[in-house]
């Protein structure tokens, strides 16, 4: 008899979910096992305060997934970003990582109109408009 392999894409999701949650958990334990002149290194080496930095680290290691994905509907390369601009790209990850909008984010790049509707609740909205400008007065 012959095995055969059967794809359960929503268990496999469940699966890779509690596994996402498991490893921030641990990385959250390590942390706080940190003395605070190590966390604030840490954070200054991030150039960012402590309570940023612990905040940051709350959000897990996918707080700014949405970015990658609105930039590409946007016609922004974030690769070629990430190369000429990192400080900018750095930056805008941050503001991503707090931003309370997440869901509609992802909902309109889903949908196709992110282009139209991110301006109304991007905290990215500004620098995009004027990565936007740099790159058509180039």
């Amino acid at each position: 008899m012959k095995n055969e392999t059967v794809a359960h894409p929503f268990l496999d999701r469940v699966v890779s979910v509690f596994d996402d949650w498991l490893t921030h958990r641990r990385e959250m334990r390590e942390m706080r096992q940190l003395d605070s002149a190590a966390f604030e290194g840490i954070a200054h080496d991030l150039l960012m305060t402590p309570d940023q930095l612990d905040t940051f680290a709350r959000q897990g290691p996918h707080a700014a997934d949405e970015l990658p994905k609105l930039l590409k509907a946007l016609g922004i390369d974030a690769a070629a970003m990430s190369r000429s601009q990192p400080a900018v790209l750095h930056d805008m990850e941050r503001v991503c990582v707090l931003c309370e909008r997440k869901a509609q984010c992802s909902n309109d790049v889903e949908l196709g109109v992110a282009a139209r509707d991110y301006e109304d609740y991007c905290l990215n909205a500004p620098t995009i408009k004027a990565l936007n400008q740099s790159q058509t007065s180039r």
